[in-house]
C-alpha cells in the first residue's frame, strides 16, 4: 500500500505557495539523480539481490541433479593385536590395511520429481527477479515521497521567514501607534506575542525541513561524511494541473507491467509444480549404481599393486523402490500442497485488489487535490485583498489587533490549503504515471 502525502503543518504562511521562490542548485542531487542511486544502492534492494543469486545457485544445483553423482573413498586402518608364537610366548604384531572405491548412482525415473523440481526452480529464480524490480520500485516511490516533502518543507521555511518580518514591520508600526495613544497595550502585547508565535514556527519549519533532508539522506543510505544539497525545482501550476491520466487505462497497464503482477502470478505457478512434485513422493522410483574397488593389506607375500589387482571387484545395479504404506506421507504432502496452491491463488488476488485499491485511491487524490488547488486560488486571492483592506485600516487606526490578526490568520489558512492542495496533484500524478511504466522526474 502506498502512503499518502502527509503535509507538514505550518502556523504561519504569508505569502502564496505558488510565488516562492526556490534557489536553484545545479550541483545538488535533483530527484531523479536520488530515485537511480537508491535503486543501485539501497540495503533492502542488495538484500534481494543476494537472495536472487542464491536462487541461481540453487538453480544450477537442481540441473545437476539430473546428472551421474560420482564419489571416491577410502579407509586406512592399522591393527596392533599380540599373537601366540611356537614356543608358547606372545609377541605384538601390526597389520597395516587399506580400502578404495569409486562409486557412481543416477536417478532414472522418481515421479518426474527431478524434471518438476527442476522447473520450479528455474520458475523461483524468474520470480527473484522480479522481487528485486519490485524492491526498486519501492524505493522509487519512497524517495519521490521524501523528496516532494522536502520541497514542501524548503516552501515552508521560505514562507515562514518572511511571516516573521512582516510580523516585525506589524511591531514596529504598532509600536509607534501605542506611542501615539492609537491602540491599548494590550493591543501591543498581542502584537508582541504574533511576533514571538512566527518566530517559533520559522524554527519548527527549519527543523521539519532538515528532518525531511535526513529522512531521504538515510534512504540513499549516504554516511555521515558525505555531503548532501537538495536541488529545489520550481514546480508551476502546469505542473500542478497536468492530465491525470484515465483510472482504467492505468490500472491495465499497471497489471502490464508492475513486477508485483508477475511475481505472484509465477508463485502460482511454482504451487502448481509443487503440487507435481509431492505427487512423486507417491510413485515408484528406478536408480542405477555401480562401483569398484580394491584393497591391500600388509604382512603378505604379494606386493602392493598385487594385492590391488587381484582383490579388485566391481559391481552395477538396478534399484526399483515402490512406496506401499509412508504413513500418510505422501497424502499428506500433496493435501499441503494443494493448498499452498490455493494461498497463492488467494494472494493474486489480493494483489490485483490492493493494485487497483493504490490506483484508485491515487487517482481520487489527483483529481480532489486538483479541484482544492484551483479553489483555494480563488480564496487567497480574496482573502489576500480582505487582509491588504484591513492590515491598511489598522495602520490607520482604524481596526484593532483582534480584527487584523483574524484576517491574518484566514489569510494564512487560505495558504495552507493551496501548498497542500499543490504537494499531493503533483505526488499523485506522478506515481500514476509511474504506474503506467514511466519514469518519475521533476
Amino acid at each position: 500500500m502506498i502512503n499518502r502525502f502527509k503535509p507538514i503543518p505550518a502556523l504561519c504562511l504569508l505569502l502564496f505557495a505558488g510565488q516562492a521562490a526556490w534557489a536553484q542548485s545545479p550541483g545538488g542531487w535533483s530527484l531523479r539523480k536520488c530515485i537511480d542511486y537508491a535503486r543501485e544502492n539501497n540495503i533492502q534492494v542488495h538484500s534481494t539481490q543476494v537472495t536472487q543469486q542464491s536462487s541461481q545457485e540453487d538453480l544450477a544445483e537442481a540441473k545437476a541433479k539430473r546428472v551421474p553423482s560420482l564419489d571416491f573413498s577410502t579407509s586406512q586402518n592399522y591393527v596392533n593385536q599380540k599373537s601366540e608364537k611356537t614356543d608358547g610366548n606372545f609377541e605384538a604384531n601390526g597389520t597395516y590395511s587399506g580400502n578404495y572405491a569409486l562409486k557412481t548412482g543416477i536417478t532414472i525415473y522418481n515421479g518426474s520429481k527431478l524434471t518438476n523440481s527442476l522447473r520450479q526452480q528455474e520458475v523461483i529464480n524468474k520470480s527473484r527477479q522480479f522481487q528485486v524490480d519490485m524492491a526498486r520500485n519501492d524505493i522509487e516511490i519512497a524517495v519521490t515521497q521524501a523528496y516532494l516533502n522536502i520541497l514542501y518543507a524548503n516552501e515552508n521555511v521560505k514562507i515562514s521567514r518572511q511571516t516573521v518580518e512582516s510580523s516585525a514591520a506589524q511591531l514596529e508600526r504598532s509600536k509607534a501607534l501605542l506611542e501615539a495613544g492609537s491602540i491599548a497595550p494590550s493591543d501591543y502585547a498581542q502584537m508582541e506575542s504574533q511576533y514571538s508565535s512566527d518566530k517559533y514556527q520559522l524554527t519548527v519549519s527549519q527543523t521539519s525541513l532538515d528532518q525531511n533532508i535526513l529522512t531521504l539522506k538515510q534512504l540513499l543510505e549516504l554516511g555521515l561524511d558525505e555531503s548532501f544539497d537538495v536541488q529545489f525545482p520550481d514546480l508551476s501550476s502546469e505542473d500542478v494541473l497536468a492530465e491525470v491520466p484515465a483510472l482504467d487505462r492505468v490500472y491495465r497497464r499497471a497489471l502490464e507491467v508492475m513486477p508485483q503482477v508477475e511475481n505472484s502470478r509465477l508463485n502460482v505457478e511454482s504451487a502448481q509444480l509443487g503440487e507435481k512434485i509431492a505427487a512423486g513422493d507417491g510413485l515408484p522410483s528406478l536408480t542405477a549404481s555401480a562401483s569398484i574397488g580394491t584393497g591391500n593389506i600388509s604382512g603378505t607375500n604379494y606386493s602392493f599393486y598385487n594385492q590391488l589387482n587381484n582383490k579388485l571387484n566391481e559391481n552395477v545395479g538396478i534399484t526399483l523402490s515402490v512406496p506401499i504404506f509412508n504413513n500418510r506421507k505422501a497424502k499428506s504432502s500433496i493435501a499441503r500442497s494443494r493448498l499452498q496452491t490455493r494461498q497463492a491463488e488467494l494472494d493474486y488476488q489480493s494483489m490485483e485488489k490492493d493494485l487497483l485499491k493504490d490506483v484508485e485511491s491515487l487517482y481520487q487524490d489527483a483529481v480532489s487535490a486538483q479541484s482544492r488547488y484551483l479553489a483555494a486560488n480563488d480564496k487567497v486571492k480574496s482573502a489576500e485583498t480582505s487582509y491588504g483592506l484591513v492590515l491598511a485600516q489598522f495602520n490607520e487606526g482604524m481596526k484593532n489587533t483582534v480584527e487584523l490578526l483574524t484576517e491574518k490568520n484566514n489569510y494564512l489558512s487560505a495558504q495552507q490549503e493551496q501548498i497542500q492542495a499543490k504537494y499531493q496533484a503533483v505526488l499523485s500524478i506522478k506515481l500514476l504515471n509511474f504506474y503506467q511504466n514511466e519514469p518519475i522526474t521533476l
